[in-house]
């Protein structure tokens, strides 16, 4: 190996800690930046972020559509119900967003 061969190498190194520190300023940048964008429910005088109300309605609309589908027999064709669970209740929650929050 040639002499500059070994100090390229060497340079590239020194560039990857530069690399993952612009990444993390500029996730830290963009996650504040965004935060002051999320709307703001009161809930009994408290405030919270929506996604969390959202969130908190789509698990529960999920808990609720359970026994609706063990009652129409339709829960043994569903599949790993621990992936459709958690996606329903995924899936809940995003509508429980658009109804609500969708300008």
């Amino acid at each position: 190996m040639t002499r500059a061969g070994a100090f390229s190498a060497a340079s590239g190194d020194a560039s990857v800690p530069a690399m993952r520190l612009a990444r993390t300023v500029g996730a830290i940048v963009l996650a504040a930046g965004a935060a002051g964008c999320d709307p703001v429910v009161d809930v009994f005088g408290s405030f919270f972020p929506a996604w969390v109300v959202c969130m908190t309605v789509g698990v529960a609309l999920a808990v609720l559509a359970r026994p609706l589908l063990a009652r129409s027999g339709l829960e043994p064709h569903l599949g790993s119900l621990l992936l459709v669970y958690p996606s329903l209740a995924l899936l809940l929650t995003m509508l429980t967003w658009l109804v609500f929050f969708s300008s």
